[in-house]
């Protein structure tokens, strides 16, 4: 599995601060995808056990969570970062643009966002979007805490 980059993230997983990695190898294309540098498997660079331990090790006490950015299509390798993730006390979280994971992956996340990107629909922070973000944990729609905070921003 490639990732293009990792970050810190601080509003994709709602009152976490999130490891990201983005994930190579997406083949949904959206239409106006903020991405596509990550449509191609071969970009980046590979996320090794040892990789992953690294940056775990060096965010530990910044983060609360690890979201990757995809990945649903090398699965057996996600469920096993997922695993090392929750074994070293972190959150989970996964963006994919399908309409949902399979059982054995989504019981290894807390957070999944699902849903492709559409312009016309907005992302997270629209009320109108098609995109769902989900606590898998007690099966609760967060959606409305995107755009809360988009709402509040926009009335200043």
């Amino acid at each position: 599995m490639n990732i293009y980059k990792h970050d810190i993230v601080f509003q994709e997983v709602p009152n976490h601060i999130s490891l990201a990695l983005y994930v190579c190898g997406c083949s949904l294309r959206c239409p106006g995808c903020h991405s596509p540098e990550l449509w191609s498997e071969s970009n980046g660079y590979e996320l090794t056990r040892e990789l992953f331990l690294s940056l775990l090790n060096q965010y530990r006490n910044r983060i609360t969570c690890v979201l990757f950015l995809g990945g649903e299509w090398r699965e057996a390798q996600l469920v096993e970062f997922l695993k090392t993730a929750h074994h070293e006390g972190f959150w989970t979280a996964l963006y994919t643009g399908e309409t949902g994971v399979s059982q054995e992956l989504e019981s290894h996340l807390d957070f999944l966002k699902t849903g492709r990107w559409r312009r016309e629909l907005g992302g997270l922070d629209s009320p109108t979007t098609n995109q769902v973000f989900r606590d898998i944990k007690n099966n609760q729609i967060l959606n409305h805490l995107f755009y809360q905070t988009h709402n509040k921003e926009t009335a200043k």
